[in-house]
């Protein structure tokens, strides 16, 4: 499939899926993966600083989400419900000039407790990923990681 010339506008109504393509944003998800989960590997998550503006994205998250529980499961369903999508959606938004790559497909635990699994992750945008891992690591959820690997 050709998506025609370079600099086009594709409308995302008419485009067909590649193959190619859908392989490659798995790729790069699944390497941001397994670079997250080498990074708590090797730092507590309550030391790692995720981007620039952690401090502001963790207080944007408290005001939009605030019964956001870091130490919770995620909903899947609740996430990509209407009004969940609509308000992550307005969340997300807020980023879009200012972090690389802010709805770029990644992958994102969704009980804090456990590694990443077929069972235990879900397909979320990158702005997502980081709104709530920033959460977990700054209420040390994912210190376990690092203290299980030291063991190792």
């Amino acid at each position: 499939m050709s998506l025609g010339p370079v600099g086009a506008q594709v409308d995302p109504k008419q485009a067909e899926n590649s193959e190619d393509i859908e392989k490659q944003f798995a790729v790069k998800a699944v390497v941001q993966l397994e670079t997250y989960w080498s990074l708590l590997q090797r730092t507590r998550g309550s030391e790692l600083r995720l981007t620039k503006i952690d401090d502001e994205v963790h207080e944007h998250l408290k005001t939009e989400f605030p019964d956001f529980d870091p130490t919770s499961t995620i909903s899947e369903d609740d996430m990509k419900s209407a009004s969940g999508k609509a308000k992550w959606r307005d969340f997300v938004k807020e980023y879009e000039k200012r972090v690389d790559d802010f709805n770029f497909g990644t992958m994102l635990r969704l009980d804090p407790k456990n590694e990443y699994s077929q069972e235990n992750t879900m397909f979320a945008v990158r702005m997502q990923f980081y709104a709530i891992e920033i959460a977990r690591n700054r209420a040390g959820v994912n210190d376990w990681v690092y203290e299980t690997a030291q063991k190792s």
